[in-house]
C-alpha cells in the first residue's frame, strides 16, 4: 500500500508538471504571437501624408482647374453638396478673409473626398496665387482660412559681360529678369544704362524669395554689386543709415553715397533720340530751331518718373507740349516732362524721386512716342548732362567707420566672384 501511494503521488506530480509545461508553452506562444501581431500592426500602420493640413491617407484627392463659368457654389453642387449646405458654407466664408466670389480661370483647386462607400466632398483647396492658398472645410467643423506658404530667402550671385544690353545679358544667363531693374536702380545716378559699352561687366550679390523650394516670388534686395563701366570700377554696398526710419542707401567702397539729387533719366531703359542742341534743325518745323530738351524715345504707356523730389507747379496741356508736368525742386532747379499720354499728378502735389508722374505718349507737336525732358537752373533751360549736380547727404563719421568694417568681407566675396560664372552656380547656391 505505501508503494502504491508513493507511485500515485509521483504520477500525480508528473501530470502536474506536464500540465504546467503545456500552460507555460501556450502562454509563451500566445505572448510571442501577440508581440508579432503588434509588430506587424505597427509596420502596416501608414505614415501620415500631411498636405494642406490633411492626412492624404484618409482622403482621395482630385485636382482640377477653374473653367469659364465656374463658381464656388456650382462646383460644390456638382460634387454632391446640396444648396442648403452650400448656403451655410458661404455664410462661414463671408466671415473669413477668404474671397472666392471671383474664381480666376485656369487657377488650380483640389477637392478632398472621404474614403467611404459613398465618397463625400470634405474640403476645397484653392490656389489664387503662388504665395498662398485657401482652405475651406465642407463637412464636420466648417471653416475657411487663407494659408500663406513659408518663404525661403536665398542669397544668390550673378555675373556677366555686356554684349548688347544689361537686360539681354541677364536673360541669356538665365537670371531673374527683374534683377536688371534692381541693378539699374542701384546705379541710377552714376551709370546711364542706355549707353552701356560692349565689354562692360558686373557682379551682384542679392537675395531672392522662394516658395515651394523653387518658385520665385521676387527679388528682395541687392546686397552688393560691382559694375565695370568703360573700364571704370564702381562698387555699391547696401547700408542702413537710419535704423529708426529704415533709410537704406548704397555707397561705394570709400563710403561715398551713390545717390544724387537727380536721376540720369525720367524713363527706364529707353534711348536718347535727341539731345539738348541749340542749333538743331527740327523736321516738324522745317527750320533750325533750338532744342532745349533731351528726348527719350520709349513705347506709349511707359511710366515717366520724377528725377528728383519737388512740388508740381504745372500739370496742363498746350498745343506744342501736349500733356506736360513741371516740377520745382528748390530755389535753383526745376524740370519739365512733355508729350505725355496722360498725367498722374496735380498742381501743388509733392512728389518724391522715382514717383510716376505720367506716361509716355504722342500729344502736342511730336513725330513719335517719347518724353522731352527739360532742365532749368536758376530760371534758364540748360543741358542736364553738362551740369555738376549736387550729391546726396554724406554719411556721418561715426557711421563711416561702421560701414567700412561691414563691407570688408562683402567686398572680398565680390572680388572672389568670376565673370565666367554661369547659371549652374546660381542653382547650386539655391540648393
Amino acid at each position: 500500500m505505501p508503494y502504491l501511494s508513493l507511485l500515485f503521488n509521483n504520477q500525480h506530480k508528473l501530470v502536474l508538471i506536464f500540465i504546467t509545461a503545456l500552460v507555460l508553452s501556450a502562454c509563451k506562444k500566445n505572448t510571442s504571437q501577440a508581440s508579432a501581431d503588434a509588430q506587424e500592426e505597427k509596420i502596416v500602420q501608414p505614415i501620415p501624408k500631411i498636405k494642406y493640413g490633411y492626412d492624404y491617407n484618409l482622403y482621395e484627392a482630385k485636382e482640377f482647374k477653374i473653367k469659364r463659368g465656374d463658381t464656388f457654389g456650382a462646383i460644390l453642387e456638382q460634387n454632391g453638396i446640396d444648396y442648403p449646405e452650400v448656403y451655410t458654407i458661404l455664410q462661414v466664408i463671408k466671415k473669413s478673409e477668404v474671397n472666392i466670389r471671383k474664381l480666376k480661370i485656369g487657377k488650380p483647386y483640389t477637392l478632398l473626398f472621404t474614403k467611404d462607400s459613398i465618397p463625400k466632398a470634405h474640403a476645397f483647396i484653392y490656389h489664387p496665387g503662388v504665395e498662398s492658398y485657401d482652405v475651406i472645410q465642407l463637412k464636420d467643423s466648417l471653416y475657411a482660412k487663407k494659408v500663406k506658404k513659408p518663404v525661403r530667402v536665398v542669397e544668390l550671385q550673378a555675373t556677366g559681360v555686356i554684349a548688347s544690353s544689361l537686360y539681354d545679358t541677364m536673360n541669356a544667363s538665365g537670371y531673374n529678369s527683374n534683377l536688371t531693374y534692381y541693378l539699374a536702380d542701384v546705379y541710377a545716378w552714376t551709370i546711364d544704362f542706355n549707353r552701356l559699352a560692349k565689354g562692360d561687366r558686373f557682379k551682384v550679390i542679392y537675395t531672392e524669395r522662394f516658395v515651394d523650394d523653387s518658385i520665385s516670388i521676387g527679388i528682395e534686395k541687392i546686397k552688393a554689386a560691382y559694375f565695370e563701366h568703360r573700364n571704370k570700377p564702381l562698387y555699391a554696398f547696401e547700408f542702413k543709415t537710419d535704423s529708426i526710419k529704415g533709410i537704406v542707401d548704397y555707397f561705394d567702397d570709400n563710403a561715398k553715397n551713390l545717390r544724387r539729387a537727380f536721376l540720369k533719366a525720367p524713363v527706364s531703359f529707353s534711348r536718347i533720340s535727341s539731345r539738348y542742341n541749340l542749333k538743331r534743325r527740327i523736321a516738324y518745323y522745317g527750320r533750325v530751331k533750338p532744342h532745349k530738351g533731351t528726348d527719350y524715345a520709349a513705347a506709349v504707356g511707359t511710366p515717366i518718373i520724377a528725377t528728383a523730389n519737388g512740388t508740381v507747379t504745372k500739370a496742363s496741356y498746350s498745343r506744342g507740349n501736349g500733356n506736360y508736368v513741371k516740377i520745382k525742386h528748390n530755389s535753383t532747379y526745376a524740370t519739365q516732362y512733355l508729350h505725355m499720354k496722360r498725367r498722374k499728378v496735380r498742381v501743388g502735389q509733392y512728389v518724391k524721386q522715382g514717383d510716376v508722374i505720367g506716361w509716355v505718349g504722342m500729344t502736342g507737336n511730336t513725330s513719335g512716342p517719347h518724353v522731352c525732358y527739360r532742365f532749368w537752373k536758376n530760371g534758364r533751360q540748360v543741358d542736364p548732362f553738362r551740369q555738376k549736380l549736387p550729391e546726396a547727404k554724406p554719411i556721418s563719421k561715426k557711421l563711416k567707420d561702421q560701414f567700412l568694417t561691414y563691407i570688408e568681407p562683402v567686398k572680398t566675396q565680390l572680388n572672389c566672384l568670376s565673370f565666367e560664372e554661369n547659371k549652374e552656380d546660381v542653382i547650386l547656391a539655391l540648393n
